[in-house]
This record gives structure tokens, sequence and C-alpha cells, in this order.
């Protein structure tokens, strides 16, 4: 299920609530669920099927409760890549400074709420650290996507490559990639002003992310007029599939000018597709669909190549 939005259009933040006292689940939920999505566990087991599942923003985490600790429930969800980073406030009626050090070590450990309860003080805690994440996440947009395009730019592609390289090494999976090229843009430019062909350049943006229809592709630019497209779990036949897609679409689309005159442009494809090992290497995964585009751009341009 979706979260929630706020006022002003941003998704609504998240938090974990694990405790195993009912009546400090009715407290907190009553405070917080006004400003925030709540989600409740009893005890650490299902806390951490709970984190696994919604990804919270933040975890108000008790120390003590039956069956696994607060701190075993730490040491759980640091294996998971989906779960190691979720800041965590602990909330807790132990006040010891060993107490206190020993959750600190924990690196997500960003603070101390201690029992019995001030609402005002709770609130006060995590509204801090939600906005703290807001901004770190601000800005982490920002350093990861293209500003001509509003699409994710090469940083978050190469992030995101690592990410599914390894899951497709787990799964023994195929992943494909296609390494797309913008033909004559220099002509394209000269012709018709360096404004016009950002306009082109955002206009094939769209495409792209609209041809990669699953919610797992993942399309970036990649550098001046070039693009590339991520496929997991997608093999040769289906890359081509969707880079035939993208190319007829590109060759009918028109793109007008300031003045309302139409232009048309064409895109040169290369495709590597592959079963990932632990010992293969990214790098040549790349290059190889950079061979493929630049066979594709010498045999005639607008045309896909796949491991030429």
């Amino acid at each position: 299920m979706e979260n929630p939005v706020n006022i002003i259009g941003s998704p609504v933040n998240s938090i974990l609530i694990v405790d195993d006292e009912t009546a400090n689940h009715i407290f907190l939920t009553h405070i917080l669920s006004p400003e925030y999505t709540v989600y409740a566990a009893k005890d650490g087991e299902s806390a951490i099927k709970k984190a696994l599942e919604v990804s919270p923003d933040l975890i108000l985490l008790d120390i003590i409760m039956p069956g696994i600790s607060g701190y075993e429930v730490l040491a759980a969800l640091k294996k998971h890549e989906e779960t190691r980073d979720i800041p965590v406030i602990f909330i807790t009626g132990l006040s010891s400074s060993e107490d206190e050090e020993k959750g600190l070590a924990f690196d997500v450990v960003v603070d101390y709420i201690s029992k019995p309860f001030s609402a005002g003080i709770v609130k006060l805690r995590v509204r801090n650290q939600i906005k703290i994440i807001n901004q770190i996440r601000t800005i982490n947009l920002l350093s990861s996507t293209d500003q001509l395009t509003n699409m994710p730019n090469r940083r978050s592609f190469d992030n995101q490559l690592n990410r599914d390289w390894r899951r497709m090494v787990r799964e023994k999976s195929q992943i494909s990639i296609m390494l797309l090229d913008v033909d004559k843009f220099k002509v394209y430019n000269d012709t018709y002003g360096h404004q016009q062909g950002d306009v082109l350049l955002q206009e094939v943006a769209k495409i792209l992310v609209q041809s990669a229809g699953r919610s797992s592709d993942f399309a970036a630019r990649w550098g001046g007029e070039e693009f590339i497209i991520l496929l997991p779990n997608t093999d040769s036949n289906g890359a081509l599939d969707v880079a035939e897609r993208i190319r007829t679409t590109i060759e009918r689309a028109t793109i007008p000018c300031a003045d309302g005159s139409p232009t048309n442009v064409t895109v040169s494809i290369g495709i590597n597709t592959l079963m990932p090992e632990q010992n293969s290497s990214v790098v040549d995964f790349i290059a190889q669909a950079d061979k493929a585009l630049y066979t594709a751009k010498e045999t005639g341009r607008n045309r896909i190549c796949r491991n030429c």
C-alpha cells in the first residue's frame, strides 16, 4: 500500500514502533499518526519482518523485549541491504551510561527517548530526525538527477547497476543493458540551436522513461546525447523488443521548435545481455554494449545491434 500524501504533495514519512507493551503502542501511535504513517510490531522477530516489508523512514525500538532484544534486532537489520541504514531511536527505561553507550555504538542509532514518555519530547525528537532524513534525501536526489532531463544521472545508474548486478548473480538470472545515442545530434544542434537541442533531449528522455515499462527497468542519461537503460531479468530477445519499441517511437515522434515547425530524429542502440557470475566484469558488460552501439552507428544509424 502506498503511503498517504501530505498537503504539499510529498509522501508522508513512515515510522515503525517496536515495543512489547500495548499501552506504549497506543500512546505513540496516537501522538505520531497525525503527522506520519505509523506501523507497529510487538516483538523483535515481527519488527524485522515489518521493516523489510515497509522500509520505514525511522524506527522507534524498545531495547528490552521478550525473545530477541533491541540490540539483536539492530544486528539483524544490518544484515539486509534494505534495512541496514534505517535510523533508529531507542525507546527504553534503561538509563545507565553503559546502556546508552552500547546503543550508540550502532551507527544507525541516532537518539534515545526514555520511558515514561513525554508526548512533547517524543514529537520533537522524532520531528528533528525526520527533518534530517528528508534533508539528506533531497541532497541525494539532487546529486543523482540529471538537471536537464530530470532523469537519473550516471552516478545514480552506477549505483542501480551494482545493486541489480548482485541480485542477478544471486538469482542466476540474465540482465540486459542498452546504450542509445541520438543520431547526428551535432548537426541537429547546429541547425536548430542548442536550446532546441535541449528540448530534443528532454523529449527523448520522456520516451525512454515511458518505454521502460516495468518498475524494475532503469533509464538514465549517460552523458551528452547518450542514454542508458538497465533491464534486469531480461534476455536478449526481451531487450531487443524494448529497443525496437524505443527506436520506432523516437523515429515517429515530432519534436516542435519554438516557432511550431516540426523536427525529427533517429537513434542507434547497442545491446548486451549476460547472466553475471561472481567474477564477471561490470566494466566489460557496459563496454560490450558500447561496442554494439558503435557498430550500429557505423552500419547506417537508426538501427539496433546486439553483442556485435
